[in-house]
C-alpha cells in the first residue's frame, strides 16, 4: 500500500479542501474512496492507503444513494495506522448513477466527482451507437462532460464510416479512435488527462476498458480476457469500480461491463443528449405534440427529407417512453410511502389517547 498521497493530484480541489475543514478541526482525515466492497471501503489519504468502514449514523441518516461511493471525497477517524471510520460524505460536485435492478426505482451511485466520462464502444461486432446514446444521456443527466472514444481500431474495416456514425450521435461530445493493444495506440486518450482530473470509463463488457487502463497505468494492473469471437462479447473480468492514480497525474475510474443500463435521467437531460430532436420538437405546429398524426409536425417533416435518421428518433423516442415511466413509478413510489407514513402517524396518536 502506497504511504502518502498528494491529494491534489487526485482531484482534491480548495472546495474540496474548504468543505473538510471542520471536520479536520475534529481530528478527521480527508480521503477519497478507491473501491467499495460492501460495507467496506479503501481510502485514499495524506497519510496513504486506508480501509475503512461507515459509521452506523451516517448509513442509518442517508439514503443509500448518499453512501459514500467510488470518488467520494470523506472525512474519516483514523483507528490504528491503516484503518479508519467514515463519519461524512462532502458535498459531491458531479454523479454518474444509474436505475438499480429490482422492481423499485432507486438510485445506484456508480462513480462522484467525475470530470469526464470516457464511453468507451468496441469497433468490432459489438459496436451500437444506440447504446453510446444511452450513455450520453446518463452524461448529461450526471452533470458530466464525455467523450467517445473507439477502441479496436486495428479490427475495423471501415474506420471512416464508424467515426461518422458516432460523430452524428455525439452532439458536440469528441469521437476518438483507438487501438489499446498497443501503447502507441492510446495517444487520443492522453490528451483527455491532467494532473488533478478524474476520468471514468464507461462501457460494456468486451470494449476494452480493462486493457486501456493497463496502458495508460504502464503495468498490467487489471486482468482481461477475449472476448468472444461469435459476437465480440465479453466476460466481466472487472467485478467492481476501481479510482487509480495516473503516473502522470490525475485519476481514472475502471468500472464493471454495463450490458443492461437503466436510465436515471430526466427529459431536459434526454434533450440535451438530443439536442437536434429537442430543437425540431419546438418548431411543431401543436406545443403538445406527439410527433405521430399531427399536422405541422416538424420532427416527422424532418425524418421525410432525411435531415434525421429514424433510427435516431426512434432512439429517442423509446428513451423518452423509458424516462417517462420510471417517473410514473417513483410518484407512485413517493406517494406510498408518504401514505405509509401518515398511517404510521395515525396510528400512534390513537395509541397515546387511549394511554390518556
Amino acid at each position: 500500500m502506497q504511504d502518502s498521497f498528494d491529494l491534489t493530484t487526485i482531484g482534491a480541489t480548495d472546495a474540496v479542501f474548504a468543505a473538510s475543514q471542520p471536520y479536520q478541526t475534529r481530528g478527521l482525515l480527508l480521503g477519497r474512496v478507491s473501491v467499495v466492497h460492501g460495507d467496506r471501503y479503501r481510502l485514499y489519504t495524506a497519510r496513504g492507503e486506508m480501509h475503512a468502514e461507515a459509521t452506523g449514523a451516517l448509513l442509518y441518516r442517508a439514503e443509500t444513494s448518499a453512501w459514500p461511493a467510488v470518488g467520494d471525497w470523506v472525512a474519516a477517524q483514523p483507528v490504528g495506522s491503516d484503518e479508519a471510520t467514515i463519519h461524512a460524505v462532502l458535498p459531491r460536485r458531479t454523479m454518474f448513477s444509474r436505475r438499480a435492478a429490482g422492481d423499485r426505482e432507486r438510485e445506484q451511485v456508480i462513480a462522484a466527482n467525475i470530470d469526464l466520462a470516457l464511453i468507451v464502444c468496441g469497433l468490432d461486432q459489438d459496436f451500437n451507437v444506440r447504446r453510446i446514446e444511452r450513455y450520453l444521456t446518463l452524461a448529461h443527466a450526471s452533470g458530466v462532460d464525455a467523450a467517445i472514444v473507439l477502441n479496436k481500431s486495428d479490427v475495423c474495416v471501415d474506420l471512416s464510416a464508424r467515426l461518422a456514425e458516432a460523430a452524428r450521435i455525439a452532439g458536440g461530445a469528441p469521437v476518438a479512435a483507438i487501438s489499446s493493444r498497443s501503447p502507441e495506440g492510446i495517444e487520443a486518450v492522453l490528451r483527455f488527462l491532467r494532473p488533478g482530473f478524474t476520468v471514468a470509463l464507461l462501457g460494456s463488457s468486451g470494449v476494452g476498458k480493462s486493457t486501456l487502463v493497463n496502458r495508460l497505468l504502464g503495468e498490467e494492473r487489471q486482468s482481461v480476457q477475449e472476448v468472444r469471437a461469435g459476437d465480440s462479447r465479453g466476460r466481466h473480468t472487472t467485478t467492481y469500480r476501481e479510482l487509480l492514480p495516473l503516473p502522470q497525474g490525475g485519476v481514472i475510474v475502471d468500472t464493471p461491463g454495463m450490458r443492461e443500463l437503466q436510465l436515471w435521467a430526466r427529459q431536459d437531460s434526454l434533450d440535451s443528449a438530443f439536442a437536434e430532436i429537442a430543437a425540431l420538437a419546438a418548431e411543431c405546429r401543436f406545443r403538445d405534440c406527439s410527433h405521430i398524426v399531427e399536422k405541422g409536425c416538424a420532427v416527422r417533416a424532418a425524418i421525410a427529407a432525411d435531415a434525421l435518421e429514424a433510427s435516431r428518433w426512434e432512439s429517442y423516442r423509446k428513451l423518452r417512453a423509458e424516462i417517462a415511466r420510471h417517473t410514473r413509478q417513483t410518484e407512485v413510489q413517493a406517494a406510498q410511502a408518504q401514505k405509509k407514513k401518515w398511517k404510521a402517524i395515525h396510528k400512534a396518536m390513537r395509541v397515546d389517547l387511549k394511554r390518556h
